[in-house]
């Protein structure tokens, strides 16, 4: 079983291609019992201008556009319309800024597993491309 993880936290830190973009370091924390909702995390560099514009997952009834910031004490977290993928610049979804947010979650994600999820960009006008990744969930710390 051990193996088992190891080999696919392997194929997890592998980049994932599509055309001209490329997206590295994708995870997810495990989820509590009783979680629905978790944050997907990743790295995106786009070799031209370009905006991730969606996402989805199989295990997900939503998948959405996050940011979230702190404000005086307070989190604000809200749904944007795109993320920017500036040419030749790498875009970190991270905690506590832009993220993949899914909701209602089919199953709970365990540690050593591995979530499908497809990320929409538009490339050129009216140009989409479909980026498959594979995203690691890591433990409830995110290690």
């Amino acid at each position: 079983m051990k193996r088992l993880a190891i080999l696919l936290g392997m194929l997890c830190t592998q980049a994932a291609l599509a055309g001209d973009v490329t997206v590295e370091h994708a995870w997810m924390r495990a989820t509590a019992p009783g979680q629905a909702v978790a944050g997907a995390f990743m790295d995106i560099t786009s070799a031209a201008d370009a905006k991730l514009v969606g996402a989805s997952t199989p295990l997900a009834g939503t998948a959405q556009l996050h940011t979230m910031s702190m404000s005086q004490g307070m989190m604000d977290m809200h749904e944007v319309k795109d993320i920017p993928l500036p040419k030749g610049k790498t875009v970190k979804l991270a905690p506590g800024g832009l993220h993949v947010m899914l909701f209602d979650l089919k199953q709970p994600m365990k540690q050593g597993e591995v979530v499908p999820l497809t990320l929409d960009i538009v490339t050129a006008p009216g140009h989409h491309e479909k980026v498959e990744v594979k995203v690691e969930v890591r433990d409830l710390g995110g290690h």
